[in-house]
């Protein structure tokens, strides 16, 4: 099912429903083609560093499916007259989709991303959360910048011998959806998902925020407190940059 999209800052951002969302990737799950759909998240930070890097800006909108992850979207959203609701998180997606296979009878997954711990955490809490999905293959890559092209291929051979029909990967952004775009066309994939945190708070590694904050649009405060190392440059240098660049986009859409 084809879902609503809203310019934002230039970006195609889903404005359609959460359940809308899972519907579409589980539908593509059951198509023959076995394309490599892919499904990234747009927050302040990544438009702002994304004006930096063309490799992260191209991989953001090509995505199929760019959902606004951070209530800074939500909010440029409605100062440049739009609709979003509300966030769509990768959390969302994730618990979205397994839950949906789990509901139909199965699927096979494969993880990309963190520590060969965390990976075991994960392939144990998919066991209890969605006994009948199968983590059919995960994979812990060299913690670096920038891989080889020997390791590159490592991680598509690994991903497409395990027979997997969906992809998590947790390579944090930009690293995640630079590394998808780069390698979809050689991905046996059907879906292919940059979810980033995703992987640490599913098994519990990082809490995961009160829904009372979310609802209050302040979901970045608490986590800011238990990350300050990770965040302050987030919440401090690109959402006032990001806050501005959505001002100027505004006053250049009213003069044309």
């Amino acid at each position: 099912m084809p879902l609503v999209n809203e310019d934002i800052i230039d970006y195609q951002v889903c404005a359609d429903t959460k359940a809308n969302v899972v519907t579409c990737v589980t539908d593509w799950l059951h198509e023959d083609v076995r394309s490599c759909r892919v499904f990234a998240c747009l927050n302040p930070h990544s438009v702002v560093v994304a004006a930096e890097d063309p490799g992260f800006h191209n991989a953001l909108i090509s995505a199929d499916i760019l959902t606004p992850d951070g209530i800074g979207i939500v909010h440029a959203s409605r100062l440049l007259g739009g609709n979003l609701s509300g966030r769509i998180t990768g959390m969302d997606v994730f618990e979205g989709v397994m839950t949906a296979m789990d509901r139909a009878g199965g699927g096979r997954c494969f993880f990309l991303g963190s520590t060969e711990e965390t990976l075991s955490a994960i392939r144990d809490q998919v066991a209890i959360c969605f006994p009948s999905v199968q983590v059919c293959g995960t994979y812990s890559p060299p913690f670096k910048s920038e891989y080889t092209e020997a390791e590159n291929q490592a991680m598509v051979d690994a991903i497409n011998a395990s027979g997997a029909d969906v992809l998590w990967v947790g390579l944090t952004a930009p690293k995640q959806e630079k590394w998808i775009a780069d390698h979809r066309e050689k991905l046996d994939v059907k879906f292919a998902g940059a979810i980033g945190a995703v992987f640490d708070f599913f098994v519990g590694n990082v809490r995961r925020v009160s829904p009372f904050w979310g609802r209050l649009g302040f979901e970045w405060l608490p986590r800011l407190v238990q990350q300050p190392g990770r965040l302050w440059r987030r919440t401090f240098v690109s959402a006032p940059k990001f806050v501005i660049r959505t001002i100027r986009y505004r006053y250049r859409k009213s003069i044309l």
